[in-house]
This record gives C-alpha cells, sequence and structure tokens, in this order.
C-alpha cells in the first residue's frame, strides 16, 4: 500500500487525471498555489476527484499557475467504509467542525435530518460538501463522502425502509438507553453491520419521546448509550465514529 504524502500539496480537482493530463485551475486554486504557498511553474503538488486516484501533477503557467501538467500516480483510487452518519445539523462553525470531523473520521456519507429538537431549520448544503473536500485535501483522503439534502427524521427514515439501505445496521446513539458497555454491544452486531452502518446523533436537546418510540421500531437497529456523561453533539459525533469504526468498521482492516 503506497504511504500517503503529508509534506505535498493536495488539490481536489473536477476533471478526470491520467499521464499527461492537463487540468485548467480554478482562480481560487491558482491564488492558493502562486500567492499563498509561492510556488511557481515546474513545481509540484498532488491532485485527486475521488475517483481516480491520487496523482502528482506540475504547476504551469507563465505569469501565474493556470493548469497542473499530470506526471504520474501516487496513490490508487481507494474506497470509503459502508458508513453513514446521520446527524441532527448544528449551527455554522459547529457544523463545520462536525463535517470535518466525520470525514476525517471515515464516513462515507452525511446525512442530516431535522427532528422536533434540531437548533436550525436550514442547512447549508454547499458549504457542507465545501468542508468534506477541505478535510480530504488536508487528511489524504481519496474518496469523497456524498453530502444528501435534509429531511425530516419521518422522511429518513421512510426512504431507508423502501431502499436497500434498509438492510443495513443503524446504530442509535440515544441519551436515555441505559448505560451499558457499547464495545460489547458492537460486537454483537458485526455480522449485521457487514452490510453497512448508518450511525445516527440526534440533537442537543434530545429526541423528542415519539421520535424516540419510532426509531425503536425500525429494523436493524442498535441503541447505544455513550457513556455516563451528556456530550455536545459535535463530541458524541467523534466518540460514536470511533467506537463504530474501532469495533466494526475499517479500522480493523474490513
Amino acid at each position: 500500500m503506497s504511504r500517503t504524502d503529508f509534506r505535498s500539496p493536495r488539490l481536489f480537482v473536477d476533471a478526470a487525471l491520467g499521464v499527461g493530463a492537463k487540468v485548467p485551475l480554478e482562480r481560487d486554486q491558482s491564488n492558493y498555489l502562486g500567492n499563498v504557498l509561492r510556488l511557481a511553474a515546474g513545481a509540484t503538488v498532488l491532485v485527486f476527484n475521488g475517483r481516480d486516484g491520487e496523482w502528482l501533477a506540475a504547476i504551469a503557467g507563465s505569469k501565474r499557475p493556470d493548469r497542473l501538467d499530470v506526471i504520474a500516480q501516487a496513490r490508487p483510487q481507494d474506497r470509503l467504509a459502508e458508513l453513514a452518519y446521520v446527524f441532527a445539523p448544528l449551527k455554522h462553525a459547529r457544523l463545520d467542525y462536525m463535517v470535518q470531523k466525520a470525514v476525517e473520521m471515515g464516513a462515507g456519507a452525511l446525512r442530516p435530518v431535522l427532528t422536533r429538537h434540531t437548533q436550525v431549520s436550514r442547512v447549508n448544503t454547499e458549504r457542507m460538501r465545501a468542508n468534506v473536500v477541505e478535510a480530504a485535501e488536508q487528511c489524504g483522503i481519496l474518496s469523497i463522502a456524498t453530502v444528501d439534502e435534509p429531511v425530516t427524521l419521518e422522511r429518513y427514515l421512510s426512504q431507508r425502509r423502501e431502499q436497500p439501505e434498509g438492510q443495513r445496521l443503524m446504530v442509535f446513539c440515544d441519551e436515555a438507553a441505559e448505560i451499558a458497555d457499547p464495545v460489547v454491544a458492537l460486537h454483537g452486531a458485526r455480522d449485521a453491520a457487514a452490510r453497512g452502518i448508518d450511525l445516527l446523533i440526534g440533537p442537543e436537546g434530545g429526541f423528542a419521546e415519539e421520535e424516540r418510540e419510532l426509531l425503536l421500531r425500525q429494523p436493524n437497529i442498535l441503541r447505544l448509550a455513550l457513556g455516563p456523561r451528556i456530550m455536545r453533539a459535535d463530541t458524541a459525533a467523534v466518540a460514536a465514529l470511533a467506537l463504530v469504526q474501532a469495533v466494526a468498521g475499517d479500522w480493523k482492516g474490513n
């Protein structure tokens, strides 16, 4: 397996990549390379598009960087874990943080759901996608997590039942669940988790009782408590993703 190069600048580009490809740079990318990093023509960077792996490319342009000339592949494309992070959106900076951490932890899909006590009613999915790309650029990630448009919790569960995703394991992190060892519980659900995992974190106001009852009627559900302390939603995201990845995800090399 090729080692990740954390010293070279990395850029996400929306273009096909291969030996000899010439990739035009967007204005902000050109500014970043030329004015922020002070790189000139001939300097090399790493580029990826979420499909073709990671490639070494040389900066080209007479007055400022305006394109990249692809030289050779650095790493082949990989796949993200079959792990969807399903969450009640937060406000602004804390949502940015949560999205970035979910990407760093290996989530393959981000699915915002609106619950009774969700703090926000409008979600900027373009900003979420920008945070996904930024986290992937900074952390050596090759695949880009998908970002869904927000739906109500009821709509999400209805769609889930109608699709193959209904066979996936739903890990429901519930602040009202009885305190028990979450590692033991996840170990017991590893066979179901092999079909994929939907990890659900609710809002900081908690789930309404009717929402909890609805969730507990869903098939293939595992109800977890995240210890004896109440966490903020962005903290709970990191804690739950770490648990799932360590016990039933790709941290074990699956």
